[in-house]
């Protein structure tokens, strides 16, 4: 199967877990079950791509085990923060909006939106799993960066969560372990793996696949991570602006004095 047609097999796959996705949240009224999905989608994505190429390669079993790892961490970490806090306020406010339209709108805006955005991001794994060149440089070069891009993004998590959890940190400004040089360490962490990821592809042969990494990256730094949480932070936290002088926003470096 060429590369084209294993590229729109993963396609199908994803838009129909994502619709299905949608019919369970119409019947929960939570249209933010689709982002623990988020990870554990890639999984599938690379999971059909591996399937439609029909043959097993080490890189495509090593791509398909590093996206695995990383699913599982971010869907748990995701359903475990969510869990029992109701419909996520972006998209009760969409709700409000749209009214009783909301339940065809969110199809298309919300399920099929992420779809598609995650068959994009997920052309490095498309690369990795139809490429035929053995392993190299390359692609030990991808795996060290992302195994240092997974490591920042859970250590980040678990210290957010352990400040989020302390009631004496109620109205102050996580400024400490990773998030002393960096304001949102976690998105970093997450944006270098998925270079990780693309290097496995450039050794495969499949250099073109740099749209993957640049959209996500594009995603955290400008639509849902970085500028979404600065606004709202800012409003919500008296010392966020100073540590905003102080700190890096997404690339980790030392604070300013």
């Amino acid at each position: 199967m060429s590369t084209l047609h294993v590229s729109l097999v993963g396609l199908g796959t994803l838009a129909a877990a994502f619709t299905l996705l949608w019919i369970v949240s119409l019947r929960l009224r939570d249209a933010s079950i689709a982002d623990p999905f988020w990870g554990p989608g890639f999984l599938l994505a690379a999971a059909a791509y591996l399937w439609a190429r029909g043959d097993v390669t080490p890189r495509g079993i090593l791509a398909v085990a590093l996206v695995a790892a990383w699913a599982a961490r971010l869907g748990f970490h995701l359903l475990r923060r969510n869990r029992a806090h109701g419909e996520d306020p972006r998209y009760a406010a969409m709700r409000a909006g749209h009214g009783e339209r909301f339940w065809w709108v969110s199809l298309g805006t919300v399920f099929w939106l992420q779809a598609l955005l995650l068959w994009v991001v997920s052309l490095p794994l498309l690369g990795a799993v139809v490429g035929r060149s053995p392993l190299g440089a390359w692609d030990l070069a991808g795996t060290a960066l992302f195994v240092a891009g997974f490591l920042t993004e859970a250590v980040a998590d678990a210290q957010l969560a352990r400040f989020r959890s302390d009631p004496a940190s109620r109205g102050t400004v996580l400024d400490r372990g990773l998030w002393r040089y960096s304001r949102h360490p976690n998105y970093f962490g997450d944006a270098l793996l998925w270079w990780g990821l693309y290097l496995l592809s450039v050794g495969a042969g499949a250099p073109w696949t740099v749209a993957g990494p640049v959209v996500m990256t594009f995603l955290l730094l400008k639509v849902s991570g970085v500028a979404l949480l600065e606004r709202s932070l800012a409003e919500r936290r008296p010392g966020y602006a100073e540590y905003v002088r102080r700190t890096s926003a997404f690339v980790p470096w030392f604070p300013r004095d």
